[in-house]
């Protein structure tokens, strides 16, 4: 259900974002052949984003997630060789997130077969809709995330 046309222009914008988010997700989730999860997926793509050797409290403050979600995450992660943790040179109960060659192949992957699920979707959209929409969105979260840094 979208928001009601009175409601103000930034709320009706988030509630589509979140409308959208949630059907991509069940689409990348059926898109992924060995059952990548979405949220494993966000934690390599972070690591993509950001860059290699991560404290796992940042990614968890970065992520809004439970440090416990997190290590649970990273847990099967490292299972499967996409991610190795270390321990954290300058603090010695501290620990890093490195993603591996394969970590990083996945994500390709990852992004490759959501894009083919959702390419046809979405092929009947003007030309240049999402290239349009990418620099505001990419603003509103940037500030967005800014507030959640303090």
């Amino acid at each position: 259900m979208t928001a009601a046309p009175q409601d103000p222009p930034l709320f009706a914008l988030l509630n589509e974002v979140g409308i959208i988010e949630q059907l991509a997700r069940n689409r990348f989730d059926a898109a992924q052949a060995d059952g990548l999860l979405l949220s494993h997926f966000i934690l390599l793509n972070h690591l993509v984003r950001v860059g290699d050797g991560t404290p796992p409290a940042r990614i968890a403050s970065a992520l809004q997630l439970a440090k416990g979600a997190i290590t649970n995450t990273m847990q099967r992660l490292e299972d499967r060789g996409l991610i190795r943790v270390e321990p954290d040179p300058e603090d010695g109960r501290g620990k890093r997130v490195f993603l591996t060659e394969a970590g990083r192949a996945r994500r390709a992957a990852a992004v490759a077969s959501a894009t083919d699920a959702l390419a046809p979707l979405l092929a009947d959209l003007p030309a240049g809709t999402c290239d349009a929409l990418l620099p505001g969105l990419r603003a509103i979260r940037t500030r967005l995330d800014r507030a959640r840094d303090g």
